[in-house]
């Protein structure tokens, strides 16, 4: 890797940092592809972050931000424009200064969830899926599959979506605004029993740590149903083995990741390179895969 004074640098924000693996995936891709731009972690606290954000962009070689956790909410309210997917789960993954000054946001989780369910071969419409843990993550799977969900909305049975965590009433109020905003069946349910869906997302951290229960009881899966954890750490996960030595189809998260590559690549101008990605994204989820 070259880095000059012409480099395009990117930033990807979080607290902690040391876990995200953008800058390894899109770094290979900038080398690959010739393109003279770097993507740099830098890990800044939530008290930091407004003055942080509004200090970097102001670098004009400073391209944009990748956000991780914990910033992918606290960049809406510093936006000026942000897509639908992000209005709706309040959250966004990329930030961009526009040519007139202006800050706009995108969100790409659930976009790369429901492009890595049809990889899988996984039909969205009709589903009954069941998203376990509402935070960033599985606000934005949701909405993802809820706006998928409402464009086939034509057909008589468009699915379900039902949503749990340990906190209630975040659980319905993101299944109320999910309502409103799509006019899909989303519900809040009490308890994370799998049984009755035909798909099952771990959108939770457990299993990230040793000794951490399982997200919900496999041995109640119905046949034929299929799981997805989106874990990124401990490949194969907990639950992914559990499901496995169950008869479960079960996916693991990193296919999530690869299908956002290409919506980065897009949102930030690189079109050309997010093309070929999507054309063969081998390479890409090669370095994901990868522990």
């Amino acid at each position: 890797m070259n880095i000059s004074g012409s480099t395009r640098v990117f930033l990807i924000l979080g607290d902690p940092v040391a876990q995200v693996r953008a800058p390894e995936v899109f770094n290979h891709l900038f080398a690959k592809h010739g393109v003279d731009a770097v993507l740099v972690p830098a890990q800044v606290a939530p008290a930091d972050f407004d003055g942080f954000v509004a200090q970097a962009l102001k670098a004009r070689n400073i391209g944009g931000l990748w956000l991780a956790i914990p910033h992918k909410t606290a960049m809406v309210h510093l936006l000026d424009h942000c897509d639908r997917l992000g209005r709706s789960a309040e959250a966004v993954n990329a930030a961009r200064r526009n040519a007139d000054g202006t800050l706009e946001g995108a969100l790409f989780d659930g976009v790369g969830f429901t492009k890595a369910l049809a990889h899988f071969g996984i039909p969205v419409p009709g589903r009954k899926v069941l998203v376990v843990g509402v935070g960033g993550g599985g606000v934005a799977i949701a909405t993802s599959l809820a706006a998928s969900m409402a464009s086939s909305r034509a057909s008589n049975d468009a699915g379900r979506i039902a949503l749990f965590d340990n906190s209630p009433g975040r659980t319905e109020e993101v299944a109320q605004r999910l309502r409103d905003g799509f006019g899909v069946d989303v519900v809040s349910v009490g308890t994370p029993d799998p049984a009755g869906y035909d798909l099952v997302v771990n959108a939770t951290p457990l299993g990230l740590k040793a000794g951490d229960p399982l997200p919900f009881d496999v041995d109640r899966l119905d046949a034929g149903s299929s799981v997805v954890d989106i874990l990124m750490k401990n490949q194969p996960t907990p639950l992914l083995r559990a499901c496995h030595a169950h008869g479960v189809v079960a996916h693991p998260g990193f296919e999530m990741m690869v299908q956002q590559v290409p919506e980065y690549l897009s949102f930030f101008g690189y079109d050309d390179i997010a093309q070929a990605v999507q054309a063969d994204p081998s390479d890409v989820r090669a370095l994901f895969a990868a522990n």
